[in-house]
């Protein structure tokens, strides 16, 4: 009895064993049959990521060119050493690479080294720029040094350059490494930490067409990393040229009349709005930028107190003064406050209130009795203080947003101010305070609250040249005119071309060879001396360009001013022959 129980004690557990393996069985050929067949293309994937490594070969920008066809930007071969993340981020590989660098000329520490692949770092198998701007010599110098680590691959790469440097640093603007915060920003999947984008002008306006296309090459490595041989190469794609309104020659000019001032000077066609001069001094030179510049070096540059890098065309916002006179005699006229036989007598003074108060003519001897077109001529302040008074500062923002005041201009490059147009909604929001009479009588000579850029000034004045069309002002040659039509009938605005045509410093332009129609500004400066102003075009009977000049601190618009703009139109109509 005892026997046959140990005998079935041992077949019991023989099946319980025998069920065992069984069970790892079924167990490894599912397992086969998952890994080998259900999940068999990702771990092909898998173990050729591991084997194949990708590398991405940004491309070429597209050429930046002038009106004449001469290069403000083009691009030259650099190389740069990259390396994998992951073959390198430990502290001994940092220390003899740095030492490795050190010993050619390059000078960076392991801290350095350490700084620059955390900062490009996203995964162990994409590749980062261990160190940039190498010559062709350079690279070789380096690749037969001895302890030259296989872990390091030497890579063309291609490098922006501004041949015309601080001349039209303000319009074509520069390149950089992308930031953190602008890959957060961009909506498509182009980019990647340690490509080169559009910073400003007009490279960063146009980053999707200049930027190309960018290729890939596949290397496959062992074990280690270490690169065994190409597998597949797609050539990056070059982006597509620019070709900008922009006239380089003609910059030259401005950049020669406004030495040792501060300010802007502008010029653009009336007909289309091409921009053909845009020069804000003090300028700066992007090169650097591109290339890269020292914290100190950054610092020095954003904080000179001169603002260099500020755009003073397009993002300096000022009080008008006369220049905007014609805006007022716009609604005016249109609104029917005057006409020609209006006239107002100006004694050197206009009073308001009472008690009353008194605002200055700047002919503090006056100017007797003035009707539109002479008020216009002699800038009579008096004259529109009075009739602005009866238009009313609800009519006067009316014809102020009709001619695109507190309004971008449109201008294709980044950051274009809007200026301020004011009102009594404004100034109870901004100040806490009601708008009063005195306000308005500041506003119709542009004073006050009222605060333009000398491209909407010239966008104004382009639109009582070409007859009515309020242009938006461009860059790309390629780009088609745009416009809006102000609504001034013909014999209103024939009445104030003929006002600005008699201006005495648009009549003192003749000394330079060219009949200009404008008016000159001196406006109020919180900061020190006046600034000057002057808007004009030319030729005055059939006109062809309209320009600013603002000199900041400057004082009178007809003496200093007024002569930049004459010449300017001088010299772009001389050069059109």
């Amino acid at each position: 009895m005892y026997k046959a129980l140990d005998h079935f004690d041992f077949d019991h557990r023989l099946m319980y064993v025998r069920n065992i393996f069984i069970f790892s069985l079924l167990f490894l050929i599912a397992g086969l049959v998952y890994f080998q067949l259900v999940k068999a293309d990702e771990y092909v994937n898998l173990a050729s990521r591991n084997r194949l490594r990708m590398i991405r070969l940004p491309s070429p920008r597209g050429n930046i060119y002038d009106a004449s066809g001469v290069p403000v930007a083009v691009n030259v071969r650099t190389f740069e050493i990259r390396a994998y993340p992951m073959d390198i981020r430990k502290d001994e590989d940092y220390a003899s690479t740095a030492k490795m660098f050190a010993r050619h000329g390059i000078p960076m520490t392991s801290a350095d080294l350490k700084e620059r692949v955390d900062r490009q770092y996203v995964a162990p198998y994409r590749a980062i720029s261990v160190v940039g701007n190498l010559t062709l010599a350079q690279v070789s110098d380096l690749v037969m040094d001895d302890e030259f680590s296989r872990m390091l691959f030497p890579s063309p790469v291609w490098r922006r350059i501004y041949p015309a440097g601080a001349l039209a640093a303000h319009v074509v603007g520069n390149v950089g490494e992308i930031t953190r915060e602008e890959l957060e920003d961009q909506r498509d999947l182009y980019y990647q930490i340690g490509d080169i984008i559009g910073k400003n002008g007009v490279e960063s306006m146009y980053e999707e067409q200049l930027r190309g296309t960018v290729g890939e090459q596949v290397v496959e490595v062992d074990s280690r990393g270490r690169r065994l041989r190409n597998v597949n190469y797609n050539d990056p794609q070059k982006g597509t040229d620019l070709n900008l309104t922009l006239d380089l020659a003609a910059q030259r000019e401005a950049l020669r009349l406004m030495e040792g001032k501060k300010g802007a000077l502008v010029a653009m066609d009336v007909n289309d709005g091409s921009v053909k001069v845009l020069m804000s001094v003090p300028t700066f030179d992007p090169n650097p930028l591109t290339w890269g510049i020292s914290a100190r070096e950054w610092s020095a540059l954003a904080g000179d107190p001169d603002k260099p890098m500020m755009n003073r065309v397009t993002g300096g916002a000022y009080p008008p003064g006369s220049i905007f006179k014609v805006v007022t005699a716009a609604g005016l006229l249109m609104e029917k406050t005057v006409d020609t036989r209006t006239t107002v007598s100006c004694p050197g003074y206009f009073r308001l209130g009472d008690p009353p108060r008194t605002f200055r003519c700047w002919n503090r001897s006056g100017h007797g009795r003035e009707n539109i077109h002479g008020a216009l001529r002699d800038s009579c302040d008096v004259f529109f203080y009075e009739n602005g008074v009866k238009l009313g500062i609800d009519k006067l923002i009316e014809w102020g947003r009709v001619f695109g005041v507190g309004e971008p201009t449109g201008i294709d490059i980044p950051g274009e101010v809007s200026g301020n147009i004011a009102g009594r909604d404004w100034k109870r929001r901004r100040i806490g305070e009601s708008w009063y009479q005195g306000d308005t009588v500041n506003y119709a000579i542009g004073q006050g609250y009222l605060l333009m850029t000398p491209l909407q000034l010239v966008r104004v004045y382009a639109a009582f040249a070409n007859g009515g069309k309020l242009l938006v002002p461009r860059f790309n040659s390629a780009k088609k005119a745009e416009w809006r039509d102000v609504k001034v009938s013909k014999m209103n605005m024939d009445i104030i071309r003929r006002g600005i045509r008699d201006v005495s410093a648009a009549r003192a332009a003749a000394r330079f060879g060219v009949d200009v129609a404008g008016k000159t500004g001196t406006a109020q400066n919180s900061e020190g001396a006046d600034h000057a102003w002057f808007v004009g075009y030319a030729p005055a009977d059939n006109p062809k360009y309209v320009a600013a000049a603002l000199v900041e601190g400057g004082g009178s618009g007809g003496s200093v001013a007024s002569p930049l703009v004459a010449q300017m139109l001088a010299y772009l109509l001389e050069h059109d022959k």
